[in-house]
C-alpha cells in the first residue's frame, strides 16, 4: 500500500496503522475540524471541544481492532458515534458541575422550565450545530435570508424591506435556499 496517496480508505488506513502508528495521522488530519466542529455543538467550549475530540482519537486508536467493515457501517459513522458518546459523557459531567456552580443558567434554566433533559439539551445542541453547519456551506446572501426567516423568525415583509427586494423575490430566494439546503442534506447521507 502506498500511504503517501491520500486516497485510501478510512478503514484501510485504520487497519495499517495498527502495525505503524504514525499512519493514523492521516485520520486525524481527515476528520479533527469535523469532530472540533460536531464536538463544539454539543459541548459549546472550545477547550472542552479540543479535549474531547483528542480523547475520541485515543478511544478509536485503541479501540481500532475492534472495528469490524460492515455493509452499511462505515468507519466514518462509527468514529462519529465515538466522538458523540465521548462528547456526551462530557457533557453530563459537566452539566453536574455548572448546576453546582451555576455558570450556565439560561441552558439550565430552560432546561428545567421546559422539563428537559441533558439528553433532550445534547440533541437540541446536536440539532442546532447541524443546522449551522448546512447554512454556512449557503452562498452568504442565501444563508443571510434562510437565517433571518427561519431562526430569527421574521415576516417576508421585514425581511424584503431589509434587504431591499419585493417579497415575491424574497419567496423565491428561499424557495432556492431550501432547495439547496436540501441538496447538501441527501449530500451528506450519501457521505455517511
Amino acid at each position: 500500500m502506498n500511504f503517501a496517496d491520500n486516497n485510501l480508505k478510512d478503514e484501510e488506513i485504520l487497519v495499517a496503522s495498527l502495525e505503524k502508528p504514525a499512519l493514523f495521522k492521516i485520520l486525524v488530519d481527515r476528520y479533527q475540524d469535523a469532530f472540533i466542529r460536531k464536538a463544539l455543538g454539543i459541548l459549546r467550549q472550545q477547550e472542552e471541544a479540543e479535549d474531547i475530540v483528542q480523547d475520541t482519537f485515543v478511544k478509536i486508536y485503541l479501540n481500532g481492532k475492534k472495528f469490524k467493515k460492515v455493509e452499511g457501517i462505515e468507519f466514518k459513522s462509527w468514529a462519529y458515534k465515538v466522538l458523540i458518546n465521548t462528547a456526551i459523557s462530557r457533557y453530563r459531567r459537566i452539566s453536574k458541575k455548572w448546576k453546582t456552580e451555576s455558570n450556565d443558567p439560561l441552558d439550565l434554566e430552560f432546561a428545567s422550565e421546559n422539563n428537559l433533559s441533558t439528553d433532550d439539551l445534547v440533541a437540541k445542541s446536536e440539532t442546532k450545530s447541524i443546522t449551522n453547519d448546512l447554512i454556512s456551506r449557503l452562498p452568504k446572501p442565501l444563508a443571510r435570508l434562510i437565517s433571518l426567516y427561519y431562526i430569527e423568525d421574521r415576516s417576508y415583509k421585514e425581511i424584503a424591506h431589509q434587504e431591499s427586494i419585493t417579497v415575491p423575490a424574497l419567496k423565491m430566494k428561499l424557495f432556492r435556499a431550501k432547495k439547496l439546503l436540501k441538496n447538501l442534506t441527501k449530500d451528506d447521507k450519501h457521505e455517511n
